[in-house]
């Protein structure tokens, strides 16, 4: 009897282990003892908005437990979604796919302001994008590939993403200034933006249009509707 009942105990935390390493939009037990929290629950984007305008339909929608930015929906606001909290010190991870050719990307230390018209004004965006399929004055560009700080820097062999329709890993940590960037496990981005040689680089970039891209170390984070099809699942969490 006692054997059985330990099997049985085995059996119902193997099923459980193997339900939370299987299933999308929850926590492990080890990820929340960690302090991770939940961006998206599969269910709905309460914990978003709509950039400058607040709660409005929009062509975000969920759909089989993703948040899925529609352009072809007809009816909703075009903007980028932002979350309701701001962040300074994280860790971040998220998993994301484009349709062909697509192009989206991810944003982080956005100042959310009506005198700012867009969050790539203030925030740091972590391109998403189908390599391959891009545009070409994406392709002829490396600061304009998958895992880029777009149109600064990238580790160029480092950017490889899965073929479009697929899903990617993606994983960015800041942490007092420092910032890196990784896709599918490779590190594709690194540098502190709280030093004069940050200053300087981004001085000779296209970013140099927008006087306070780059000086913030704490904001929101932002979902880009570039009008291209993108999904995002597994959203998470950790304040450093």
């Amino acid at each position: 009897m006692k054997l059985k009942l330990s099997y049985l105990i085995l059996s119902l935390a193997l099923l459980t282990s193997c339900r939370q390493i299987h299933e999308n939009n929850i926590l492990t037990s080890t990820e929340e003892k960690e302090g991770w929290q939940l961006l998206f629950n599969g269910k709905d984007i309460n914990n978003w908005h709509i950039y400058n305008q607040g709660n409005q339909p929009s062509k975000w929608i969920v759909k089989d437990g993703a948040i899925l930015c529609d352009p072809t929906v007809k009816t909703g606001i075009f903007g980028d979604l932002v979350t309701n909290e701001t962040y300074e010190n994280f860790d971040l991870k998220f998993e994301w796919k484009v349709a062909k050719g697509g192009n989206s990307g991810v944003f982080i230390d956005v100042q959310e302001d009506p005198k700012y018209d867009a969050t790539f004004v203030t925030g740091l965006e972590m391109q998403l994008l189908d390599n391959a399929n891009s545009e070409p004055r994406h392709q002829v560009d490396s600061t304009h590939w998958a895992g880029s700080l777009y149109s600064v820097k990238v580790i160029g062999t480092n950017s490889k993403p899965n073929p479009f329709n697929e899903w990617n890993a993606s994983r960015i940590i800041q942490d007092k200034g420092k910032v890196s960037f990784w896709l599918n496990g490779k590190l594709t981005f690194e540098d502190s933006t709280n030093t004069q040689a940050w200053i300087d680089m981004v001085a000779n970039t296209n970013m140099k249009n927008y006087p306070d891209f780059g000086t913030f170390q704490k904001g929101k984070i932002a979902l880009q509707n570039h009008t291209d099809e993108v999904s995002f699942r597994n959203i998470k969490i950790k304040v450093l």
